[in-house]
C-alpha cells in the first residue's frame, strides 16, 4: 500500500474543507427551519438515529465536491446515510463522512451539530481531519505529521492541570441515563488525581464537536463505556476527531489502551471497545484504569 505525499495530503484536506464549506451552505438554509423532515433509521437513542433530509442533501454535497477526489486516488467512501459497499476494505484509502454529526442540536436550533469528514488509510491510520462547525464559523483541520489547527491556529492543549477546571465531554445518552452518576464518580477521579479542584461534566452535542470542546478546553477527555449492541459510535463519528486529536499531540484509544479501530472489517459500530479522547497521556491512563 503505497503512501500518500504531503502534497497529496495537503490536496486531500483542501478538498475536504471545501466539501465541508458547501454541506454547510446547504445547512444554513434550515437552521431556522420550522417545518423539517424528521424521521427515525433503525434502533437505538434518539441521537443515534434521527435523520431528516438537511442530513442528505448535506452528504449530497459533500459527496459532489469529493467526487474528483476519489477518480484521481482512487478512494473508497464511507457515509452516515448511505450503506457500506465494503470498498473502504480495498481501496487505499477512504473518505468517511458524517455529513450533520448532531442532527438533534441541529433540529433544536443549538450549537453542537457539524460536517465531519475524515480520511483514513486502509489500515486504519487517519489521514486528515476535517470538522466545520457552522453554528460558530469555527474550522478544525489535521494532516497526518503536519499538526493540527482551529481556523488556522495551531492547537497545542497544554498537559497536566493547567486549569484548575477538569473538562469532561460525554454523549447525550449517557447524560440522560443511569450512567451519569457513575461517569460523574470517575471524573471526580480524574479531576483528584490530576491536581484539578473542579468537574465541568456536560453534553455539548454530536461526537465531532463533543472532541473538539474537550481538546480546546484543557485539561479534558470525551469517553464512552463499551456497549454490545450495535448502536451510536460509528467509524464516521471518531475518524476526523482521531486525526486532529493525535496531531495536536493529544489521545485517544480505547478503554483497553488500544488504537481506534477506523477501519473495522466487520462493522462500522465502534461502541464495542468504548473510546477515551484526552488532552494527555496522565488523563487517558487514569480513565483506562477507572473505565476497565
Amino acid at each position: 500500500m503505497s503512501e500518500f505525499s504531503n502534497s497529496e495530503l495537503q490536496e486531500l484536506q483542501s478538498a475536504a474543507v471545501d466539501a465541508a464549506g458547501n454541506a454547510a451552505t446547504v445547512i444554513s438554509k434550515y437552521r431556522h427551519s420550522t417545518s423539517l423532515n424528521i424521521r427515525r433509521k433503525g434502533e437505538g437513542t434518539l441521537s443515534a438515529t434521527v435523520v431528516t433530509e438537511v442530513d442528505v442533501l448535506s452528504q449530497n454535497a459533500v459527496l459532489a465536491s469529493l467526487a474528483n477526489t476519489r477518480d484521481k486516488y482512487n478512494l473508497a467512501m464511507l457515509s452516515e446515510e448511505n450503506p457500506d459497499d465494503g470498498e473502504r476494505l480495498v481501496k487505499r484509502a477512504f473518505w468517511c463522512v458524517d455529513p450533520l454529526d448532531g442532527t438533534l442540536p441541529f433540529i433544536e436550533k443549538k450549537a453542537g451539530y457539524a460536517v465531519s469528514i475524515g480520511l483514513v488509510q486502509r489500515d486504519g491510520t487517519p489521514l486528515v481531519g476535517v470538522i466545520l462547525d457552522p453554528e460558530n464559523n469555527n474550522i478544525y483541520t489535521a494532516v497526518r505529521r503536519e499538526g493540527a489547527f482551529c481556523n488556522g491556529t495551531p492547537i497545542v492543549p497544554a498537559k497536566g492541570c493547567a486549569s484548575d477546571v477538569l473538562t469532561v465531554v460525554i454523549d447525550r445518552s449517557a447524560y440522560e441515563s443511569w450512567q451519569f452518576k457513575q461517569m460523574s464518580h470517575i471524573a471526580n477521579h480524574v479531576a483528584s488525581e490530576l491536581g484539578c479542584n473542579e468537574v465541568d461534566i456536560f453534553n455539548y452535542g454530536g461526537a465531532a464537536m463533543n472532541a473538539m470542546v474537550a481538546l480546546t478546553r484543557p485539561p479534558g477527555c470525551y469517553f464512552k463505556f463499551p456497549r454490545m449492541n450495535e448502536s451510536g459510535g460509528s467509524l464516521w463519528d471518531y475518524s476526523a476527531s482521531a486525526c486532529i486529536y493525535k496531531e495536536a499531540g493529544a489521545v485517544t484509544g480505547d478503554i483497553f489502551g488500544n488504537a481506534l479501530e477506523l477501519n473495522r472489517p466487520d462493522s462500522t459500530f465502534m461502541n464495542h471497545r468504548g473510546f477515551i479522547f484526552a488532552t494527555d497521556a496522565q488523563i487517558a491512563t487514569v480513565l483506562k484504569r477507572m473505565l476497565q
